[in-house]
């Protein structure tokens, strides 16, 4: 890759675009459009908005006061960035030097959105079904029958470290928006490998003919192992990719039902979601990864978007994220305490 031209796409000895490399797709460009955004950002858009979030890195990378007193009773907001004031927790946790979200408006085919999503038009996820309405509502009265500490299987997905925080390893693969937003992907004729570094996961994805290849549309040994049976649902679900000219499609289904409480995006989603994903090289220093959101059966119409990952030369390390956890251990620990105290 070293030494191509900007514009030019490396390839592999067999052909294909090359998406081997390490990636980020770190920005500040929201998932959903806000309000009274067009799709494209103006040049003075996107100074103020990047340049708003330099004030913010730079006013919270001072050194601190070390005469400084305890926080105020209840915390203290910290007044620019919202994931800064939920990382600090009120008490200076997490500060601006731990976290890396991003600091540019995420740019594709040289525009600079407003927001990730772009099916529908308005850049907005839209509404849920009455049948989703109802589902969802189910599902919180189940929730509200068990304790959030009543045992470890009650505490959120990423607190127990099984999956990222949000839909960093997806699928689709999101931005954070609170740091380490990286991926590695390895490459080769029958499988593309994508490891995310947030928590360390990684999807292996057979390569074989498009669905409607062929005149059967079955899956023989060349193109690769055959869909899973409907009882399996995996972490990540089971993802089948294919090469469409240049652009690697990889479509998901049979998703494990609980990612589904993991991401905010998709609560309360149907089994019958299914995902494409698709992956571009723009140039030597970018991929356009593509989403769509298919479930009739949850939202009124599809919707999905387009996300940069741009090209990084450092190295991803290992998350790792539990360490021996005393912390969950004492969290609900925590929580027998009270009900002792309180019965």
């Amino acid at each position: 890759m070293f030494g191509q031209d900007q514009g030019s796409v490396p390839r592999t000895p067999d052909g294909r675009p090359d998406l081997q490399g390490n990636w980020t797709n770190g920005t500040i460009t929201p998932i959903e459009r806000p309000q009274g955004f067009e799709a494209v950002l103006t040049p003075e858009q996107v100074a103020e908005i990047e340049g708003g979030r330099q004030e913010c890195i730079e006013a919270h990378s001072q050194l601190s006061d070390p005469e400084r007193g305890a926080p105020a009773a209840g915390g203290v907001s910290l007044g620019c960035d919202f994931v800064l004031d939920a990382a600090a927790g009120g008490t200076g946790g997490y500060n601006v030097f731990y976290l890396d979200r991003g600091d540019q408006v995420a740019v594709v085919n040289g525009e600079p959105r407003s927001s990730l999503i772009m099916t529908p038009e308005d850049g907005r996820i839209p509404g849920r079904t009455p049948e989703a309405r109802q589902r969802l509502g189910q599902l919180m009265a189940a929730r509200g029958r068990h304790g959030e500490f009543d045992n470890p299987e009650n505490r959120p997905l990423s607190e127990r470290c099984i999956v990222s925080f949000g839909s960093n390893a997806g699928p689709p693969m999101l931005p954070n928006y609170f740091y380490n937003n990286n991926y590695t992907i390895v490459q080769t004729p029958d499988h593309v490998a994508i490891m995310t570094e947030m928590v360390h996961d990684t999807r292996i994805i057979p390569i074989g003919a498009a669905p409607d290849a062929g005149e059967t549309g079955t899956a023989d040994e060349a193109d690769g192992p055959s869909p899973f049976p409907d009882a399996i649902q995996p972490w990540f679900g089971d993802s089948r990719g294919w090469w469409e000219d240049d652009t690697l499609v990889i479509e998901t289904t049979k998703l494990n039902p609980q990612q589904f409480t993991a991401y905010r995006e998709f609560f309360g989603a149907s089994p019958n979601m299914k995902i494409t994903e698709r992956l571009t090289r723009a140039d030597a220093n970018t991929i356009t990864y593509e989403f769509l959101i298919d479930d009739p059966d949850t939202w009124e119409s599809p919707w999905g978007g387009e996300v940069p990952f741009v090209r990084m030369d450092d190295l991803l390390y290992e998350y790792a994220c539990h360490e021996a956890n005393y912390a969950l251990e004492n969290v609900l620990r925590g929580a027998r305490a009270q009900e002792r105290d309180n019965p």
